[in-house]
């Protein structure tokens, strides 16, 4: 079963930035998942074994730190592309005398 996980890690520490791009580089490093990082989280597809492995691993790493953090994991169970953006407007369907 494919699923995609959106999460988004919060360090709770000044200059936090760093700890950030090592979990997210961690998570580039694992095998079998697609990846995409933008400006309020980052995206992960793929099997569930896979993907749900993945945060688990880089979530241990992180929370072993010595400060704290907050990961916040959401998860759908439906494979959707995430290296695109979604039309936020329905389709229109044009009836056979050019009506809606």
């Amino acid at each position: 079963m494919k699923i995609v996980a959106d999460m988004s890690l919060y360090p709770l520490k000044d200059g936090h930035l760093p700890d950030i791009i090592e979990f997210i580089e961690a998570l580039q490093g694992q095998a079998g998942i697609e990846i995409v990082t933008n400006q309020l989280g980052t995206q992960l597809r793929g099997e569930f074994e896979t993907v749900t492995a993945a945060i688990t691993h880089c979530m241990r790493k992180a929370m072993m730190a010595p400060d704290p953090v907050v990961l916040v994991v959401k998860y759908l169970n439906v494979d959707v592309d995430i290296g695109t953006v979604p039309s936020l407007t329905p389709p229109i369907t044009v009836g056979k005398n050019g009506g809606k």
